[in-house]
């Protein structure tokens, strides 16, 4: 039997979050950074795992541990960028218009 193994793309993920953990209103940037990885679902899996143990935290990483309501965007140049928001029930694409 052949295993095939997929080739992990690195991609450009930007985490936005409100003032306070819940918030609806005033998003902003809080950190950029690469995740190498399959594919979107594994980019949030790995990213909210990288973002919510205290001793996997980046050095420069200066906000609160992702939480509901939070917005990634993992930007893939050419090929579109695409923004998740944080739902109790999981990760769901979102029309950028709410990030401002």
């Amino acid at each position: 039997m052949l295993l095939r193994y997929r080739k992990l793309t690195e991609f450009d993920v930007t985490i936005f979050q409100t003032p306070e953990a819940g918030g609806k209103k005033g998003y902003r940037q809080v950190y950029r950074c690469h995740v190498n990885a399959k594919n979107h679902r594994e980019v949030l899996d790995k990213t909210f795992s990288l973002f919510n143990v205290a001793d996997t935290l980046p050095n420069d990483y200066q906000s609160r541990f992702i939480s509901t309501g939070d917005i990634l965007l993992i930007d893939e140049g050419r090929k579109g960028q695409t923004y998740y928001k944080l739902f109790s029930d999981g990760w769901k694409p979102i029309n950028r218009i709410l990030v401002r």
